[in-house]
């Protein structure tokens, strides 16, 4: 895990006026800030931006926000960046991070989440529907199912559980298509590359019996000659 860099946190006037700045420029591409990160780090400062839509995000699209982003920062030469030299990183929200706004919870219908309440109770379900003030969970406990209203101002943390084999969602649950693209793009190249590695030591493995048979011929035939050598004797 590559340890996080440590370093001064500038004043939150600054990064208020970093987020107000930035949420035009990415609300114009599509998509939503959900956190800015803004670090000293030796002479530089760091600004980490993590963005994210309704029907997710591509690898594509973080590209284009990126560009986006870089330009408002450099033309904001009046702010309170200034001309400090900075580093940019642009990414997604981990799986693992807080769903803190009801957008968060609507983008993940369908999912199992671990729900802990503002009286330390603690409640795990499947996010079956969300509105602005409250979220239906199903639960299941031994095998028995039940749905339950949980409002958000009682959710005092909620994270998504990650799942290796999460069940097909109903009709209209969960996230829209296309929000784990990318996740699928990684799979396929994953896939495509272990074809490849199989075809290319099928190849070597084809090549290895070649040569395998020219020196088997090469022997036969020396042993002949030696053999015809020796009959003329």
């Amino acid at each position: 895990m590559t340890a996080r860099p440590q370093g001064r946190r500038p004043d939150p006037a600054r990064r208020a006026h970093v987020v107000s700045l930035l949420e035009p420029v990415v609300a114009a591409a599509g998509f939503d800030v959900e956190d800015v990160e803004l670090r000293t780090v030796g002479r530089r400062l760091l600004v980490r931006v993590l963005v994210d839509g309704e029907q997710g995000i591509t690898l594509d699209d973080i590209a284009q926000v990126a560009q986006a982003v870089s330009e408002a920062l450099d033309a904001d030469t009046d702010g309170p960046l200034g001309d400090e030299p900075y580093t940019l990183e642009v990414s997604s929200p981990g799986v693992d991070r807080p769903l803190t706004l009801p957008r968060h919870w609507r983008r993940n219908l369908g999912r199992l989440v671990a729900v802990t309440l503002t009286d330390h109770s603690q409640v795990t379900g499947r996010v079956v529907a969300v509105s602005d003030v409250d979220v239906e969970l199903e639960t299941d406990t031994k095998g028995r199912k039940a749905r339950r209203t949980v409002a958000l101002a009682d959710v005092a943390r909620a994270v998504v559980e990650v799942e290796f084999s999460r069940p097909s969602a109903e009709p209209g649950a969960g996230r829209p298509d296309g929000a784990d693209e990318a996740d699928d793009d990684e799979a396929d190249e994953a896939d495509e590359a272990d074809e490849a590695d199989e075809a290319d030591e099928a190849d070597e493995a084809d090549e290895a019996d070649e040569i395998n048979e020219i020196d088997g011929t090469d022997d036969t035939d020396d042993a002949d000659g030696v053999d015809d050598l020796e009959g003329e004797d």
